[in-house]
């Protein structure tokens, strides 16, 4: 399994992927799960993946060649001469298609799935930042100010500070760090997450980056709000009133009158008459 996060903003783009896989409990790897498609001052892109290796690994290799007809008649269109980034996602569905056209039934005889989700996103020279999510039938859909970010892969456990922290008007710096903690919630609470992570941050306009690094679990800042996160969510907890069942001794009682709601029923033991 895999997690994989990206966060479209006002102010530019945030991707996150951690790197493990496993075929079992004995059989763990580490594979990079990013990667970035630049031509400094004329585009940036990057694709984030999760699901099944080989069909990814396969993906990204025939993205590289793949071509979609111009219906104007011109030249093909590929990631590389896309003027938009919803061209270039047409070409990813497009590679997606070829992989599911040549493999799928191969590796249904084999009871396997064709499982992949990616995330692709960037600017391209004469238009705002986009982001997509890309799904196994090659179809997707696009994030807005509504639904700023997108996951992929084991996102239940880094949902929820997403949610409650992440805007379009949210900086830069600040959602990287939303994405790490995310990321880090992730990894405390599932094996199949883990380091390296591989992080890319893009400035709007910018049309390249020098904002991508490679993440251990040694890394100074990461350390750094691994243990801040976890001391501040204590205290958070700790600083909460513990419940109180009487109402005549707190203006936040637990226990709702009895007019309120219904009283639970118990049941009790067969001597014992069923309230």
């Amino acid at each position: 399994m895999t997690y994989c996060v990206a966060i479209k903003l006002n102010a530019g783009l945030v991707f996150l992927s951690d790197s493990r896989t496993n075929a079992g409990l004995d059989h763990i790897s580490t594979f990079r799960k990013m990667i970035v498609y630049e031509r400094p001052g004329d585009r940036f892109m990057v694709l984030l993946s999760a699901g099944n290796l080989s069909v990814s690994q396969s993906i990204r290799e025939i993205l590289q060649i793949e071509k979609l007809q111009d219906p104007d008649g011109g030249e093909p269109i590929t990631i590389w001469n896309a003027k938009s980034m919803f061209d270039a996602a047409r070409v990813l569905g497009s590679a997606v298609r070829r992989v599911y056209e040549r493999d799928a039934a191969s590796l249904k005889q084999a009871d396997v799935d064709f499982n992949v989700s990616m995330l692709f996103g960037g600017q391209i020279k004469g238009e705002g930042m986009r982001l997509f999510q890309m799904y196994s039938a090659g179809n997707f859909i696009e994030a807005t100010s509504e639904t700023p970010y997108f996951q992929v892969g084991e996102s239940k456990y880094g949902k929820p500070v997403l949610d409650r922290v992440i805007t379009p008007e949210t900086p830069l710096k600040e959602a990287a760090k939303c994405a790490l903690v995310s990321m880090d919630s992730t990894i405390k609470s599932n094996l199949s997450v883990g380091f390296p992570l591989d992080l890319a941050v893009y400035e709007v306009d910018k049309l390249e980056s020098d904002k991508l690094v490679c993440i251990d679990q040694s890394n100074p800042y990461y350390q750094m709000m691994h243990n801040s996160w976890g001391t501040k969510l204590r205290e958070v907890f700790d600083s909460i009133a513990d419940p109180v069942w009487d109402d005549a001794r707190s203006d936040t009682p637990l226990k709702m009158p009895a007019d309120r709601h219904d009283v639970l029923k118990k049941i009790r033991t067969p001597e014992e008459k069923l309230i």
